[in-house]
């Protein structure tokens, strides 16, 4: 099966630079064939790619974003017979539209060849100006990605970086988006983030359905009526996992566990804890039980901000019935905090740059606002 890949962005965001990249970490030791579609542009950048030991199909002639989807086709099967390759990287020209790319790719796409992800590449300097100048290409490019990999980000200050993914997540609240500069992260962690295997949300009801079968069924409350709202508030009961799409986002912000969520359902039906037969046969479903608030954020956290959020988290009832919290965000010193909570116990401790800060949250009866407050969002 070939994967196809495509990685767009809006001229000069960097998209060259982001591929060189992911073929030196991420790509390495695949047959890749590269399709650059220039749109009537000369293919300056094919020296460096082949040296690479990239196969390249130059389309200079013909925008496979636009009429030319029946050619752009055969230049795919082209591809395939000639090379067969394990993955085909499409790198469409900067003022094309992404949506045209993805309905191209999606039209010839059969059982040897997939689309595997689309990702944006964009300047965090220019995403005000290119959106309010070039409109609705530059936003097509935003609002049909995956994954946005912001470019330049090294610089910036917090205030600028935050007020960039604010108006990324208003046109794509699904989106993850990278923050943390390039030479911080490993193609390798990239590629997972624009394949969405990396999901806090999963990670977390992972471990919920794993407590439960080791732990049993009616592990929760052992009776108790609990003031709160009847919800498993402080045993650390879990439920089974049949809850992927578990986000809701009030606001339409992205999603902070990571994940690419279609649905984004928030199930509020199931707020009681069963333990007054819920469920007929006793069974605690993680749909019914729990819901999720899970925020991607550039925000930089001190130390002391943290312990004060995870105090409150862990010991008062005002934000609903906590049963976990993980995250990783970054610290005003560049360092990168990561942190567990379970009831009335949470810990903190240094670790690698990630992608973006994000923080995921699972419980019953979950207040969204009083969340974002206590992390100051």
């Amino acid at each position: 099966m070939t994967k196809i890949d495509i990685i767009s962005g809006f001229l000069g965001a960097g998209k060259t630079t982001f591929i060189k990249k992911m073929l030196k970490e991420a790509f390495q030791g695949e047959k890749v064939v590269l399709i650059e579609n220039e749109f009537g542009e000369i293919g300056i950048d094919g020296g460096f790619l082949k040296e690479a030991g990239v196969e390249i199909t130059e389309m200079n002639s013909g925008c496979i974003c636009c009429s030319l989807v029946g050619d752009f086709g055969q230049a795919l099967k082209k591809v395939m017979e000639d090379h067969s390759p394990e993955r085909i990287i499409i790198e469409p020209s900067g003022v094309g539209k992404l949506s045209d790319v993805i309905k191209a790719v999606e039209g010839v796409q059969d059982d040897h060849m997939v689309l595997n992800s689309f990702t944006t590449v964009a300047d965090v300097n220019k995403c005000k100006m290119y959106m309010k100048n070039f409109g609705e290409f530059y936003n097509n490019q935003i609002e049909n990605a995956n994954t946005i990999i912001l470019s330049r980000t090294g610089q910036v200050k917090e205030e600028k970086l935050e007020k960039a993914v604010a108006l990324l997540q208003e046109k794509n609240p699904k989106a993850a988006i990278v923050t943390t500069p390039w030479e911080q992260l490993d193609g390798k962690q990239l590629l997972t983030i624009m394949e969405k295997k990396d999901t806090l949300e999963k990670e977390l009801l992972e471990e919920v359905k794993e407590h439960h079968h080791k732990h049993g069924e009616d592990e929760c409350c052992n009776g108790q009526h609990h003031e709160h709202g009847g919800s498993c508030c402080g045993k650390h009961h879990h439920g089974h996992e049949h809850h992927e799409h578990g986000h809701h986002h009030e606001h339409g912000e992205g999603c902070g566990c990571g994940g690419h969520h279609e649905h984004g359902h928030h199930h509020e039906h199931g707020e009681g804890c069963g333990c007054g037969g819920h469920h007929e046969h006793g069974h605690h479903h993680a749909e019914d039980v729990f819901t999720s608030w899970g925020k991607e954020t550039p925000k930089k956290f001190t130390k002391e901000l943290l312990e004060q959020a995870l105090s409150a988290l862990s010991e008062i009832d005002d934000y609903g019935a906590i049963l976990r919290a993980k995250g990783m965000v970054e610290g005003e010193n560049g360092n990168w905090f990561y942190f567990d909570l379970v009831p009335e116990e949470y810990e903190i401790r240094e670790g690698q740059p990630e992608y973006t800060g994000r923080i995921c949250v699972i419980g019953a009866n979950l207040k969204e606002k009083e969340l974002e407050q206590l992390f100051q969002l």
